[in-house]
């Protein structure tokens, strides 16, 4: 696999990449740099059949994603912070349409480009001592790589309004009473609590783990009709060899043998 500067991978025995921000001496800030590792490693785990789930977290105790990197997008102008927002947007939809699930494990702060990323990943589990927010009114500007979209998804407008308007910071247990997250645990607890929720979406047929992100995903974007790529997924789920194997299992009291077919 792929040596980056600013990630670290590993792939474990059940199929799992998981993908660690790896800037502690900057809590792990967003930089250019560091968005394009993530867009090539998403690429990449995508194309490849060995990896079947993705998890990311953050280096250090203290930061997932602590936000992105002041000194650079300090000096950008209309014209290249368009440039700047529209690339996030693109690398971070990568991890929103990835076919195959994707967790954010949330280790410590989550803030601005932390927070867009972590919403960005289908499912969040969060340490007790994370803390998220949106805090770019405090430097003159707003979200750019889709916290604006997301956030309002995840916990409403309200909400979201005023969390991206006061710039205050959400801890775990509000973070989960909102729904931006699905899980708080002891920090202690966060990886393995992670990697076993991951692992029990990979006993489930890989084809209808695909088809329920593509439609869901769905529900948000304009361009399609949520209902007509529901029942286009049913329709491929119902030929699919998974399918065959589903019922069968079922009627036989055992457990499914899944083959992605």
């Amino acid at each position: 696999m792929t040596t980056y500067a600013n990630l670290l991978t590993n792939l474990d025995a059940d199929g799992i990449l998981t993908i660690t921000l790896n800037r502690p001496q900057a809590l792990n800030a967003l930089n250019v740099a560091t968005v394009e590792e993530l867009a090539d490693v998403v690429r990449a785990a995508t194309a490849d059949a060995a990896v079947r789930a993705l998890l990311l977290t953050g280096s250090g105790p203290k930061a997932f994603v602590a936000g992105a990197d002041i000194a650079e997008f300090s000096q950008l102008d209309a014209a290249t912070g368009r440039t700047f927002a529209g690339r996030g947007q693109e690398v971070f939809a990568l991890l929103e349409n990835c076919p195959k699930p994707t967790l954010a494990a949330v280790n410590g702060f989550a803030l601005g480009g932390g927070c867009e990323l972590a919403m960005a990943c289908h499912l969040r589990v969060a340490a007790d001592s994370a803390r998220f927010g949106q805090p770019e009114v405090n430097l003159g500007i707003i979200p750019g790589y889709g916290g604006t979209q997301r956030l309002t998804q995840l916990v409403g407008k309200g909400r979201a309004l005023e969390v991206m308007l006061t710039a205050d910071m959400v801890n775990a247990p509000d973070a989960l009473r909102y729904g931006l997250v699905n899980h708080v645990v002891p920090a202690e607890q966060l990886l393995e609590f992670s990697t076993s929720l991951l692992k029990k979406i990979l006993t489930k047929a890989p084809l209808a783990v695909r088809y329920v992100i593509e439609s869901v995903n769905a529900v948000f974007d304009e361009k399609r009709d949520g209902y007509t790529v529901e029942a286009d997924s049913f329709a491929a789920c119902c030929a699919s060899e998974d399918f065959r194997e589903g019922p069968k299992a079922f009627l036989e009291k055992r457990p499914a043998q899944f083959t992605g077919k």
